[in-house]
């Protein structure tokens, strides 16, 4: 149950405003976002003196009943929601086969699209980071309070304006822990996320809690420091196995950039594995980072007043991926493309499935790789075969080398050795 009431927004004389429920009300311009499933475009609402505001438009037709779920619940979300840093829904109705959610429009549009349009390296302003992190915490917290997980923090979804500040976005898949589908402890098991942001306990399908939320913020808190997110080139198979098997992700100086101990130490305590290790949003709030961060929106407003508006940084963005995608080879933009399309996909459609996985590790050329891959995933045992030589020594088994370590092939996983015969016929073919 949502704590507070939904105070709407007011008119001059405190009453609150009713926005219409017509297509016709609406005058639609450039779109400023768009994703797997829904178009976002600015427009102006006619009844209300031309008053600008987003309209998220979602095509229902031929979706699947998840889509239609997830389109429900963001609705539902954003109506309940009222937290300053939280993007809510005036209101939202259906348009023949299309849902119309109409929204505040932030001029300053995503923190993602702000960095490829301006700042691809990242914000070069600690102190603007450490801002729109604080305030983003502010909203995470609000919905843990609330009983919900978002499942989807990164910088696409944190959006910013002049005015109305900083704002966390996209309540498609905002879980709640309240609902029918969570098991008597309070806790999640549905797989799905972004898979960069993705915490190490929703990958191993484990239960999980508000805990996710916080390892995502780490991530982001990453990509918006150095402009990407970590292993974001990656395809989502390596992705998965590189978060579980590797030491987490950190934040390191650079030639161009140097940052403070507090920013590296807030990130590593997001960036736990154990999820009970890590702290919860009102805690992490407390963080000696954020007490760098200015109270005010001036932040935000020097940042977005000295760039061009968001319609023309969005047709910057496209004339720049037009010119790389005229410059790489056929291969280079597959890949581009399926990582955009995996980050456009983000929480809404993303679900791990393992004969998925065992395809994609075919991608591998790389055949150490493939086979750390095929053990993880298979969680096979293989024996290093020096250990298993020096065992059989140890037993003073009467053969020679080369017949011990035909045995000790024989006892290798047959899996294994076929998908390694088919990563090397790949590979020549490549």
């Amino acid at each position: 149950m949502w704590k507070g009431k939904k105070s709407g927004p007011l008119t001059r004389r405190g009453r609150k405003r009713e926005f219409p429920i017509r297509a016709a009300d609406y005058e639609l311009l450039e779109p400023i976002g768009d994703g797997a499933t829904a178009v976002v475009r600015r427009a102006r609402c006619r009844p209300l003196g031309g008053e600008v505001v987003a309209v998220k438009i979602m095509n229902m037709a031929q979706r699947t009943e998840s889509d239609v779920n997830n389109a429900s619940e963001e609705v539902k979300t954003m109506i309940m929601i009222d937290h300053p840093n939280l993007l809510s829904a005036y209101c939202s109705f259906t348009e023949g086969e299309a849902l119309w959610i109409v929204m505040p429009y932030m001029a300053g549009g995503s923190c993602y699209h702000l960095m490829k349009s301006s700042y691809p390296k990242g914000f070069e302003d600690e102190n603007f980071i450490a801002f729109v992190l604080r305030e983003t915490l502010k909203g995470l917290e609000y919905l843990h309070e609330n009983g919900h997980i978002h499942r989807d923090v990164k910088a696409g979804n944190i959006l910013l304006d002049q005015e109305k500040g900083v704002k966390l976005s996209d309540f498609g898949v905002t879980a709640s822990l309240y609902d029918s589908i969570i098991n008597r402890h309070g806790k999640r098991k549905t797989l799905v996320g972004t898979p960069c942001w993705m915490a190490p306990e929703v990958m191993e399908q484990k239960d999980y809690d508000f805990k996710a939320d916080i390892w995502s913020f780490g991530i982001t808190a990453l990509e918006l420091a150095i402009g990407h997110a970590p292993f974001s080139s990656q395809p989502p198979a390596k992705v998965f196995l590189m978060t579980l098997q590797h030491a987490p992700p950190s934040l390191h100086n650079t030639k161009e950039k140097k940052f403070t101990d507090s920013f590296k130490s807030m990130i590593a305590t997001c960036l736990i594995k154990d999820p009970t290790k890590r702290p919860s949003a009102k805690k992490l709030l407390k963080h000696p980072f954020f007490r760098k961060a200015k109270s005010e929106h001036n932040a935000v407003k020097c940042m977005i007043n000295k760039l061009p508006s968001l319609a023309e940084r969005m047709q910057t963005i496209k004339e720049n991926e037009a010119k790389l995608q005229a410059d790489k080879k056929p291969h280079d933009k597959c890949k581009e493309a399926e990582s955009q399309e995996e980050y456009r996909r983000g929480v809404s459609e993303w679900n791990f499935d393992i004969a998925d996985l065992k395809a994609q590790a075919a991608l591998y050329p790389d055949e150490n790789e493939a086979e750390d891959f095929l053990r993880f995933l298979f969680e096979l045992d293989i024996v290093d075969e020096s250990t298993q030589l020096q065992d059989l020594r140890a037993r003073n088994c009467p053969m020679n080398d080369e017949r011990m370590e035909n045995q000790i092939r024989q006892v290798q996983c047959p899996y294994v050795k076929g998908y390694l015969v088919l990563f090397r016929f790949i590979s020549m073919l490549c």
